[in-house]
């Protein structure tokens, strides 16, 4: 086999390894996404986050919320959890965050679209992922946040540019606002599972 040859196998195998890699990185990533998106249209946490029952810092009880559920769902051996699992830290999580029980079902419904949408975007199907775009911008159609920022990874925190200035505006307004397109949030405290003596597991917040 000549240099050259040896060359383009070499290369067009590289190409084949990173463009495998990129699929799982992008299937991954629409995981993401659809879990951001199916939390924040979940009318239940909405309600919660609106009458603020868990506290005037309910908004950003519900990005960490977000980020941890991103971060055990994505973890590798999370990957295959049932419908019931998700469901039962769903409702504990309402519980114990929130102060509220959620019996009307939507807890169980959330999970298994999570489990529906997981298996599409590990095919490489994001047609599940389009539809809570279109249904999070039909939401706010006319309110100027759609879902361009959805994953900005780490843009934000490289940019401390105007923070002061926004952090100021919250605090003049004092209000929730809900109408803010879902970010891709990051656990901002420590996550501990711990296993009960059912073998269940538990998911605890350490408190600062």
């Amino acid at each position: 086999m000549s240099s050259s040859q040896s060359q383009a196998q070499n290369a067009s195998s590289s190409s084949t390894a990173n463009g495998a890699t990129s699929s799982q990185e992008t299937r991954l990533q629409h995981f993401q996404r659809s879990i951001t998106l199916l939390l924040f249209l979940w009318p239940s946490l909405t309600l919660a986050v609106t009458s603020q029952w868990g506290g005037p810092d309910s908004a950003s009880k519900r990005e960490w919320f977000a980020g941890t559920l991103i971060d055990l769902l994505c973890a590798p051996e999370n990957l295959d959890v049932d419908d019931a699992w998700i469901e039962e830290l769903l409702l504990q999580v309402m519980e114990d965050e929130f102060e509220v029980v959620v019996d009307d079902g939507s807890a169980g419904e959330v999970a298994e679209r999570l489990v529906r949408v997981r298996g599409e975007c590990m095919r490489g199907e994001f047609g599940g992922v389009e539809e809570l775009e279109r249904r999070w911008e039909a939401k706010n159609k006319g309110k100027g946040t759609g879902t361009e920022g959805l994953f900005r990874k780490g843009e934000d925190q490289g940019d401390t540019s105007g923070s002061e200035d926004d952090e100021e505006d919250e605090d003049e307004e004092g209000d929730v606002e809900m109408d803010e397109a879902p970010q891709l949030v990051r656990v901002k405290e420590p996550v501990v599972p711990e296993v009960d003596e059912d073998g269940f597991t538990k998911v605890v917040k350490k408190k600062r």
